[in-house]
């Protein structure tokens, strides 16, 4: 029994490790919005469980799940926790031009949590920071051409950055936990900008020569997170909890490498020049604040209200305001409602009486506001826990699923945006598997 325990936790240990190179940027299928900033951030909403409620739990504690949401829960592990999870999108992109389709997955996040002591537990992970994945292209005409030329660029942007996490939490009163989060955040991120010149009857960049600038920055450095909970009762029957999660404004060290690159019709490259190399720099990102309140009977429901803001107008790349872009990024808020609910956890009549059900909603502000038009992602959310039947008091296995359907952006025409904005209607499917272990037991029968 004891080795089938190890060997399922070094196959999941093992796949983990084989997708962790892929935890550096989420591979979602092209998002023009992660040409912003650092990318598509992620916005510390936790893992499977916390997705399928509408990426909310700062005040959730739960004892199975590895909730790093907020570094004081990890304090309420009750058991060894190991968990994997991964992630699957697709999304159709559009304006009032044109629209396409994209779909991509890849790992979500590994987490490794473990009660210490009555009062000390520690966890520790592996998450995405940012992620960049973009592919557009811009037909303009050619400034005072008068043979009226049409110039092509065409946006490329991969990479984003990883998340390696320590987190250390302790209960310092009755109710009351306190949590720390140190991270180390690294990754590249790849930017090109290709031109052609055309003819006005050209209807595309093919088969023209094209300059590129290519650039690629490397970050790495440390960040750190702190947070509170308390838990009290309403009632005999209803607790409440409260949190505070607070993560402070980090200076990422940056290292950029620029060149200047020709090709010719047939693809080719003709010219490599090096413009820049390792020119140092670093990435301001600001301050998150993020606020909890929770309900629960401690049996089987739980329903929570999260809400976090941003600066983002502080962020700074290279001292650039907004990044190499040089589009100036907006504060932002979220704020998201959800909970759970198992009929009877402890049911051996009926097996969907254990099982747990979630749902959630969300609404978030992007960072980016074209000619003052705010911008939103909007998402439901719902999933699953299911408890393998072959647990028991030691150790059990759960498999948990998430679903998200949401929009982001809209296709309004603007005065920056032509063609009007970009809006994203997506499906997001998130697989986790948690295992539960209580180690350390000297076992008399085997």
């Amino acid at each position: 029994m004891l080795k089938s325990k190890f060997a399922s936790l070094f196959g999941l240990t093992l796949l983990g490790l084989m997708a962790a190179p892929y935890s550096q940027g989420q591979g979602l299928g092209n998002s023009p919005y992660s040409r912003l900033g650092l990318g598509d951030f992620n916005p510390n909403t936790g893992g499977v469980r916390q997705q399928g409620m509408g990426g909310v739990g700062l005040a959730a504690p739960n004892g199975i799940n590895v909730n790093e949401l907020n570094p004081a829960l990890v304090y309420y592990t009750s058991r060894t926790t190991y968990e994997v999870g991964v992630n699957g999108e697709f999304k159709t992109i559009r304006n009032q031009v044109n629209s396409q389709r994209d779909g991509n997955g890849s790992l979500s996040y590994l987490a490794f949590s473990v009660p210490i002591s009555k009062r000390w537990a520690g966890a520790a992970g592996l998450k995405p920071y940012s992620s960049v994945n973009y592919l557009s292209t811009v037909r303009e005409p050619v400034p005072n051409d008068p043979n009226g030329g049409l110039s092509y660029k065409e946006y490329k942007g991969e990479g984003g950055l990883s998340e390696a996490y320590i987190v250390q939490a302790f209960q310092v009163a009755k109710g009351l936990s306190l949590g720390v989060t140190a991270s180390y955040v690294f990754g590249n991120i790849d930017l090109t900008t290709g031109t052609s010149v055309a003819p006005a009857d050209a209807t595309s960049a093919a088969g023209l020569s094209k300059v590129i600038i290519r650039e690629r920055v490397r970050y790495s450095d440390f960040t750190f997170r702190t947070g509170a909970h308390y838990r009290g009762k309403v009632n005999s029957k209803l607790n409440y909890n409260l949190a505070g999660v607070y993560s402070f404004q980090s200076n990422l060290n940056g290292k950029r490498d620029t060149s200047l690159e020709r090709e010719d019709a047939a693809g080719l490259q003709t010219e490599n020049t090096t413009l820049l190399t390792n020119q140092k720099g670093e990435a301001t990102v600001p301050a998150m604040e993020q606020f909890g309140i929770g309900f629960d009977n401690n049996k089987n429901w739980s329903i929570n209200f999260d809400l976090s803001r941003q600066e983002w107008s502080k962020f700074r790349a290279f001292g650039l305001q907004g990044g190499t872009v040089g589009i100036p990024l907006s504060n932002t808020f979220r704020a998201g409602l959800g909970g759970e609910f198992a009929p009877d956890p402890s049911s051996v009549s009926s097996y969907f009486k254990r099982v747990t059900y979630r749902a959630g909603i969300s609404v978030a502000e992007l960072p980016y506001r074209p000619a003052g038009e705010r911008l939103y992602d909007r998402s439901v959310s719902w999933g699953f826990a299911f408890p393998l039947p072959t647990a028991t008091v030691l150790d059990n296995t759960t498999i948990n699923l998430a679903f998200t359907y949401g929009q982001r952006g809209n296709t309004k025409r603007t005065a920056e945006s032509p063609n009007g904005n970009v809006k994203e209607d997506y499906v997001r499917m998130q697989l986790g598997v948690t295992l539960n272990n209580r180690w350390f037991i000297k076992r008399r029968i085997e």
